[in-house]
């Protein structure tokens, strides 16, 4: 069953019951002769596909016909459910295909998994702004965003959106913005208001991100976290970023550019984080620390 002719015809067949040789042969552009060649690899795979003759014959799949074993292991169906359920919480329409493929793998919907990808608390703005985004990308609709970056400005901006990227517990667009005529990645929550155009774009391939695209190069950056704070240090840094010192405390090693972003990050841990390396990061943040003191 390695032809994914097959697995599609099957699909075919389960969603419009029976149909024709010729009209399968149309559809997946092959011959008549093929399509019962198919047939057979089906049937020999154990699937009851079954062909009648006659004014009202023709192809199709026992109408009692679940997909069980027969194509997907179990560890693979709980896979597509896993998947189909993480991000059947934001987006509506695929609530109905989980409940379906649920019934089809014969796997109780709800199983020891549970994903919850929204906020605390209410979240039908972040919802909303994900359906309408979806809904112009499919489109390939320009849509007119009002944006908050992370150097404190807030503007207009027009974006063609070109896929929604799931990324470090958040929702982000991958774009390409009309007033930079530029890619560009901007983050779900920072777009305050959104709007669908009527105007249309030609779809576009995101570039592979490069470290050459950041406005500042990364560079090494050696923070101590107290012990105290292990719990966030986990959250947000990979196990290989982080060693412990003789006193407990998390040494995390990172490359990231010198920016305004940073500063304000190392500035949320308070007192229990200290900047061993570079120098001048130390300096940034002594800073901004002191334009907090005068506030």
């Amino acid at each position: 069953m390695q032809d994914s002719r097959l697995f599609k015809m099957i699909y075919y067949l389960i969603e419009h019951g029976k149909t024709s040789a010729p009209r399968l042969a149309e559809k997946f552009e092959v011959s008549v002769r093929t399509i019962y060649r198919d047939i057979d690899v089906i049937s020999s795979a154990g699937i009851p596909i079954y062909v009648t003759t006659g004014r009202n014959g023709g192809i199709q799949i026992a109408d009692d016909f679940i997909m069980d074993k027969t194509m997907l292991s179990d560890k693979e169906k709980e896979d597509i459910l896993i998947a189909m359920q993480s991000i059947a919480k934001i987006d509506e329409d695929n609530r109905d295909t989980v409940t379906k493929l649920s019934s089809l793998f014969r796997i109780k919907n709800d199983s020891w998994l549970e994903v919850d990808l929204s906020r605390w608390g209410f979240d039908i703005a972040k919802n909303n702004k994900f359906e309408k985004i979806k809904k112009a990308i499919i489109e390939h609709k320009m849509v007119d965003i009002t944006y908050a970056n992370t150097k404190g400005e807030i503007k207009d901006r027009v974006i063609c959106p070109l896929k929604m990227v799931y990324k470090a517990s958040d929702w982000y667009v991958k774009a390409y913005c009309m007033q930079q005529a530029a890619f560009r990645i901007f983050k779900l929550t920072r777009i305050i208001t959104l709007n669908i155009t009527d105007k249309n774009f030609t779809p576009l391939k995101f570039p592979q991100e490069q470290l050459s695209q950041y406005e500042n190069a990364p560079v090494k950056i050696v923070l101590s976290i107290t012990k105290d704070m292990a719990f966030r240090a986990y959250d947000e840094f990979a196990y290989d970023q982080i060693v412990n010192d003789s006193d407990g405390n998390l040494i995390v090693t990172i490359y990231m550019p010198l920016d305004d972003w940073i500063v304000g990050y190392i500035l949320s841990f308070g007192a229990n984080l200290k900047v061993l390396e570079p120098a001048s990061l130390g300096e940034l943040v002594k800073k901004e620390a002191e334009k907090i003191w005068k506030n």
